[in-house]
């Protein structure tokens, strides 16, 4: 193993100029079980060093167990896995971090209660380094990355995309010859992406080697030397990305053609009545009373920058968050909605931004958390039916489309994308009349994207409502049949037809007279 002077009492030393610092990566008949379940298969492939090497697949292709084995996380239950030349065995992170390796997650590994530079420099200094010597080094590295975090800051009092900041931040303070970044745009900015790209570039100039795992095929294009695919756990191919478009990765990905534009949304009747009344309730943290409605059969999209007070509006509506004054209607009925169990029983449901944080029990079964809003009426006098719950559940996790997984497995051990629709089916067994979906496709592959669409057309089309946050303007104007762009915690407009443009859509959002869409403006999260 070759060692390098990481973790306590190491020295900062300056980022190298010259090329050829980067690590070199060779898997040589690699394969990874957990359990009886055979994940990764007899791979073969080559990384080398000082470029940027993607990874692309649907969710469950094993992008990300294929990243944790590189970096540490998880061992090799079979094949090689040699690092400029030399065979390796890492069993911990910090192994391949004494290696210059190391990782950015997706779910990201940060201390909520400790400052933001405490984060940044975790496990690199000495306890002896005081956070006034780590000052200078740590505003060095904002201007290398274009981050601009204030340091004594919680880092729980964050917001995801700054905690995803945080991240970036500290494998860069690590001085990694190589880092294996899991998605780790999904939670920026369009702005702040491309930010993340150069860097990924500066790394690359300066000999490092990039790993990049992600789902956005347009990033992979702009960034990547090499694009490995992958499909159930095998490596499809591997070659440069020149040649290549969003199209051929996407075929070579799933093994089929997908037409990934938005088809149109089923026309509401014009007598369709209301399903969601909202009238003037005011969202945590915001002082202007906001209303709307939903109509059976209707998506209404809401669109907007970040802070401009989307999801705070929609975790009121659910009373996942306390709000002030207003009143909520389901099918004309006035509903008390304070908290979310009075909105499961008015006929509401909530898909929340985080399945992490507050969408699902990551240790517990699909099962047990696709029954979890429905012990009751899986009960008879307050004993669970194990068979009823068995038969209800199963239908669900079926019906949503996740796959490759028993009811009794762990949802941690699902990717991202069976994950997100483990919680469609937790919702959707119960009947909702209203869906709050928030980020339907964050950290989700093109393909469970188009089963999360037809989800969520489907349950319109069955006369219900839903009401839709999204940061990605194209999933907004694809599903929606009318948007309400928000801005200041306020409805700025509501655009429906041939009006409802990107370009209206970022008038709106920011406030001006004339917009014209640019590549920093395409995503408004």
């Amino acid at each position: 193993m070759i060692r390098r002077p990481f973790g306590r009492g190491a020295s900062f030393r300056p980022l190298p100029e010259a090329a050829g610092a980067g690590a070199a990566v060779e898997l040589r008949a690699v394969t990874k079980k957990f359990g009886s379940v055979e994940v990764l298969h007899d791979l073969h492939a080559t990384f080398e060093a000082g470029r940027v090497h993607a990874l692309v697949g649907e969710n469950g292709a094993g992008k990300s167990t294929l990243g944790r084995l590189i970096a540490g996380v998880h061992a090799a239950s079979s094949g090689e896995i040699l690092i400029d030349t030399n065979p390796v065995h890492y069993s911990t992170p910090r192994q391949a971090l004494a290696d210059g390796i190391t990782m950015i997650a997706q779910e990201l590994l940060l201390v909520p209660r400790r400052s933001v530079i405490e984060n940044v420099f975790l496990g690199t200094s000495g306890d002896a380094v005081t956070r006034r010597r780590l000052r200078p080094r740590y505003e060095a590295l904002c201007e290398t990355a274009g981050f601009h975090l204030p340091p004594d800051v919680a880092v729980g009092d964050l917001r995801i995309a700054d905690q995803q900041k945080v991240e970036i931040l500290r494998a860069i303070a690590r001085d990694a010859r190589l880092i294996v970044m899991d998605e780790p745009t999904a939670s920026l900015t369009g702005a702040e992406a491309d930010r993340l790209l150069d860097v990924i570039r500066l790394l690359r100039a300066q000999g490092r080697t990039v790993i990049f795992v992600s789902h956005f095929l347009s990033q992979v294009l702009a960034v990547a030397d090499t694009v490995t695919v992958m499909r159930d756990g095998h490596i499809v191919r591997q070659g440069t990305t020149g040649g290549e478009t969003a199209d051929s990765l996407v075929e070579s990905m799933l093994g089929r053609s997908l037409d990934q534009t938005f088809s149109a949304p089923a026309p509401v009747a014009d007598s369709a009545a209301t399903v969601l009344e909202v009238d003037g309730i005011v969202a945590n943290g915001s002082t202007k009373p906001v209303s709307l409605t939903v109509r059976a059969g209707e998506i209404v999209g809401l669109a907007g920058l970040v802070g401009a007070g989307r999801t705070e509006l929609v975790r009121a509506i659910f009373g996942a968050d306390p709000s002030r004054g207003g009143r909520i209607r389901i099918d004309g009925v006035e509903r008390r909605v304070r908290r979310p169990g009075p909105a499961i029983a008015a006929g509401m449901a909530m898909i929340p931004e985080s399945r992490k944080d507050d969408g699902l029990l990551l240790l517990a079964s699909i099962r047990s958390n696709v029954a979890l809003p429905h012990l009751s009426a899986l009960s008879v006098a307050g004993v669970l039916r194990l068979g009823r719950e068995r038969r209800s559940t199963d239908a669900a996790i079926k019906s949503a489309g996740v796959r490759g997984a028993s009811p009794t497995q762990s949802v941690s051990s699902l990717s991202g994308g069976n994950q997100q629709k483990t919680m469609f089916a937790k919702w959707l067994m119960g009947s909702p009349r209203v869906l709050i979906v928030d980020e339907p496709s964050r950290g989700v592959d093109v393909g469970s994207r188009q089963t999360i669409y037809d989800l969520i057309r489907r349950f319109a089309a069955d006369g219900n409502a839903v009401l839709l946050v999204s940061s990605e303007i194209e999933e907004v104007l694809g599903l929606s049949h009318r948007v309400l762009v928000m801005r200041d915690g306020a409805i700025q407009a509501e655009l429906t037809g041939t009006e409802a443009t990107e370009q209206a859509v970022l008038r709106a959002a920011f406030g001006a007279a004339d917009t014209t869409a640019t590549s920093d403006e395409r995503d408004l999260s």
